[in-house]
């Protein structure tokens, strides 16, 4: 059996059969460090910085693509129960005759 590369390009054992018991011993994290408040709000500004927010176009431009798609969908599910409508009345209208 030829053995793998790795993304490094050496070449890599395969894998090794996993062992039920084994795979649940080895799985098991130690206990997480808690963080303080101040050191969480540091940590959502730092991420806050990180954001890419859109610009004043991008979001009149997705605002506007979304009111076109509700406008189809909202006139393909009119046309689909108008129809639907059509077609019930036409077969319980026969039932009665």
């Amino acid at each position: 059996m030829a053995k793998a590369k790795s993304p490094s390009g050496r070449r890599t054992q395969p894998a090794q059969p996993v062992i039920a018991g084994a795979a649940v011993a080895a799985d098991t994290a130690a206990p997480k460090k808690r963080t303080s408040i101040p050191q969480f709000a540091s940590q959502v500004r730092a991420e806050l910085r990180k954001v890419v927010w859109p610009s004043r176009k991008e979001t009149w431009i997705t605002s506007v693509m979304v009111l076109i798609m509700v406008v189809i969908a909202a006139i393909f599910f009119f046309v689909v129960d108008a129809g639907l409508s059509v077609a019930s009345r036409f077969i319980l209208g026969l039932g009665g005759q």
